[in-house]
């Protein structure tokens, strides 16, 4: 049945949907590239991957609408209805694939991306074609296009900044799914009159509704059915923070627990003495001021729980983005006890910053520099491993400072670690590399910087450690002929060598 006339009331309704799904449409692509990056790593990869797919599916969905009939109006709440149902299950299907079937993981997510982008594809001609016939079609086209870059713009906005922090990526697709259908069955039953099949979308919209309304209600239960298969312990503290996935796991059998970061491990409760001793007192121990020591990162409070071990230490400042992480390290009864309350002590001043932005300004001189960020496994954490982010931090470094960064594994991503040695003699002029075997990570590697001291031939470490001494420090510094140094460049904000070198290597 056709439309006699167009109204401005029912010309404001369709334009108002057509926002509201091109909303859901972008915060779609969104997630899915949340998700890949989140489970397979590679950010850049994964959202260009999708955004590309994404948009040439939706010019396959506008070349499908030329095989459409002229119902435009059933076309177009049919296409909704559609929209919000795979929309609606990808983030519960995609983490569900992973675990078990990860070799079709990929081919699951091209297929949610190809489906929802050719869906939302076809609207703009649907309902381009459909107000053409009742207003000037050079305005129609305006109005459409308008309504449409703006959706994606609000979508494109709330997603990082209300959803992915409030929500999490289950509740979200579901959420989204469900607005999506809510239109549709809005829609239904404004234009009730000129829907031929009426009860037959009624029916499909009512049930997906109902459906995404479910899942919303059992979306907590489903998260953790959903991370019970992305981890093999008992998850005891998940969040999704404004900028990263925390999940925290325990094994009662073997007595373990461990920390993830967007799905990527930080420690294991087994081992994790190894690396931050090897972390933090090779540049402890070293002669001169320790009055004021800076530790970038290491939110957990366990870099913390070896620093405090210092008497002459009159100020720690822990620098770290997430005040969920700082504050998990202070208040979670299983990690405060890992950090011996580290996190409490009255030395320590947590700064909830930007590394970047907290040091690239005016400031008090460290006389110890302890970094413990992830591995730049992202561009974000690639800054913080280059030339510019070490030339700030020489700034704050007193006259006879030391620095020290975890350096990943110079056996896994070989040309990674040697690449961040390389930065790091370019502002230095100096920079000794060490390594250690970590049962839970295998051999892992450290950079030490001194200022106007050089490297003592013997170590003495006057407090209590459970692995490090003078002996296994000389060890350390000891490179095996399959991980000794490499020909890499220098990692630059303008030239991110480092990241690159990084996903080819870990991929290998």
């Amino acid at each position: 049945m056709k439309i006699d006339s167009l109204s401005g009331k029912h010309l404001l309704v369709l334009l108002l949907s057509l926002l509201i799904v091109a909303l859901c449409g972008i915060i779609y692509e969104l997630l899915i590239g949340t998700i890949s990056s989140y489970l397979l790593g590679n950010s850049v990869y994964q959202f260009s991957i999708t955004i590309g797919l994404f948009m040439f599916s939706m010019g396959i969905g506008s070349l499908i609408t030329k095989k459409l009939n002229d119902n435009y109006l059933q076309n177009f709440i049919l296409v909704e209805i559609l929209i919000a149902i795979f929309g609606g299950i990808s983030g519960i299907i995609l983490f569900t694939v992973f675990p078990y079937l990860r070799i079709f993981y990929e081919l699951s997510m091209y297929a949610f991306i190809i489906i929802i982008g050719s869906l939302v594809g076809m609207e703009i001609p649907i309902l381009t074609s459909l107000i053409s016939k009742y207003r000037n079609t050079k305005n129609t086209i305006a109005d459409v296009m308008s309504f449409d870059y703006l959706g994606a713009l609000i979508g494109s906005v709330i997603f990082p900044m209300i959803l992915l922090p409030t929500l999490g990526l289950m509740h979200t697709s579901f959420i989204i799914g469900l607005i999506n259908s809510l239109v549709a069955l809005t829609t239904l039953l404004i234009f009730k009159k000129y829907i031929q099949n009426f009860k037959f979308l009624l029916n499909i919209s009512v049930l997906t509704t109902v459906g995404l309304i479910v899942g919303n209600i059992y979306g907590g239960y489903l998260t953790k059915f959903a991370e019970k298969n992305l981890y093999f312990d008992q998850v005891i503290f998940s969040k999704q923070t404004e900028y990263q996935n925390i999940v925290m796991t325990s094994s009662k059998r073997f007595k373990d627990h461990r920390l993830f970061i967007d799905g990527h491990i930080q420690f294991s409760s087994k081992d994790e003495y190894r690396y931050h001793e090897f972390l933090v007192h090779p540049a402890m121990s070293i002669e001169g001021k320790i009055d004021n020591v800076l530790i970038l990162g290491g939110g957990d409070g366990l870099p913390v729980r070896e620093v405090i071990k210092y008497d002459k230490v009159k100020s720690i400042d822990v620098v770290d983005i997430d005040p969920t992480m700082t504050d998990i390290g202070k208040n979670l009864a299983i990690l405060a006890k890992i950090n011996n309350n580290s996190m409490s002590d009255n030395r320590v001043n947590v700064i909830n910053e930007d590394a970047f932005t907290y040091l690239n300004q005016k400031g008090k001189k460290y006389d110890r520099v302890i970094i413990d960020l992830p591995d730049p496994h992202n561009e974000a954490l690639s800054k913080l491993y280059s030339k510019e982010f070490y030339k700030i931090i020489r700034k704050r470094m007193s006259a006879s400072s030391v620095l020290v960064t975890q350096s990943s594994s110079p056996f896994f991503v070989k040309r990674a670690f040697w690449s961040i040695n390389k930065t790091l003699k370019h502002v230095f002029n100096n920079s000794t590399p060490y390594n250690v075997s970590l049962p839970s990570f295998g051999i892992w590697g450290f950079n030490l910087v001194t200022l106007n001291k050089s490297i003592p031939q013997d170590w003495f470490f006057t407090v209590d450690t459970k692995s490090i001494n003078n002996q296994s420090m000389k060890k350390s510094l000891i490179f095996e002929k399959d991980i000794i140094e490499t020909n890499v460049p220098i990692n630059t904000i303008f030239k991110p060598k480092l990241y690159d070198i990084y996903s080819k290597d870990i991929s290998k």
